[in-house]
């Protein structure tokens, strides 16, 4: 397990450019882009500073893209290649291989998110009001979006089918879920359809750890988070142990 993960974290330290330098840059434009263009007609979003409004869900977006691409990346790829063999019949059972992956694309989610924390105080000042609330979101956001990207990576077939969930799911998601905007001033119906996103209280609970504020207790958004991390992990454990399309 151990080497398993190490092989994990060196896999996307050998392209430090593209695993990590090319979200952070990625993230970073959104944050100059949509920041400064919107914040210089809406000053204050919930009583926060527009800038420092933001920064909560951008760290959030680069958590939850890079953990879900790093883990459904790799593991898909052992599939195509049939090197995935090799892992089953190696000493591993299903939970030491989902240690291996998941702590893998942990450590590279956790990493672009916290790069992204340190540019964005250059600009906003680091501000963390509430710390283990901040490091609770910030470690179970990281843990799911692992464990949904090897979901993916078991269900695929072909490399479109990996792209289809972070662009026609994960990205509306987020992009409706409140990171640039309060979704208390969206108009009816959307405001109310937005309540039905989870993302939308995911990046209020890690708004709430950062910047000491939120419209949703951070409770809700930690217990949404909880929920999926256990239904997803039962049901990825259930797959690698029955060898669902990784076995010939």
């Amino acid at each position: 397990m151990k080497t398993l993960f190490s092989k994990e974290v060196r896999r996307f330290m050998r392209v430090p450019g593209q695993t990590v330098l090319s979200p952070l840059i990625s993230t970073t434009l959104y944050f100059i882009v949509f920041g400064y263009s919107i914040s210089t007609r809406v000053h204050e979003v919930e009583g926060v500073p527009y800038l420092s409004f933001i920064v909560p869900g951008l760290i959030f977006l680069g958590i939850a893209n890079n953990a879900f691409l790093n883990s459904s990346s790799s593991l898909f790829i052992t599939k195509i290649q049939g090197t995935v063999v090799d892992l089953l019949v190696a000493p591993l059972g299903p939970g030491e291989l989902m240690a291996g992956f998941i702590g893998g694309a942990m450590v590279r989610g956790l990493v672009v998110g916290g790069l992204t924390w340190a540019v964005a105080s250059i600009f906003t000042g680091f501000s963390l009001q509430h710390a283990l609330v901040a490091v609770y979101f910030l470690l179970i956001a990281s843990y799911v979006f692992s464990v949904l990207g090897m979901l993916a990576a078991v269900w695929a077939e072909k490399f479109e089918q990996i792209n289809f969930f972070p662009t026609f799911v994960m990205m509306p998601l987020t992009f409706l879920g409140g990171v640039f905007y309060s979704v208390r001033e969206l108009p009816s119906p959307w405001n109310h359809i937005s309540l039905f996103n989870p993302m939308v209280y995911m990046v209020e609970g890690l708004r709430y750890g950062m910047l000491g504020r939120s419209i949703f207790p951070p409770l809700l958004g930690g217990g949404i988070l909880l929920g999926l991390a256990v239904v997803a992990t039962a049901v990825a454990y259930l797959a690698l142990r029955s060898g669902y399309k990784l076995k010939a």
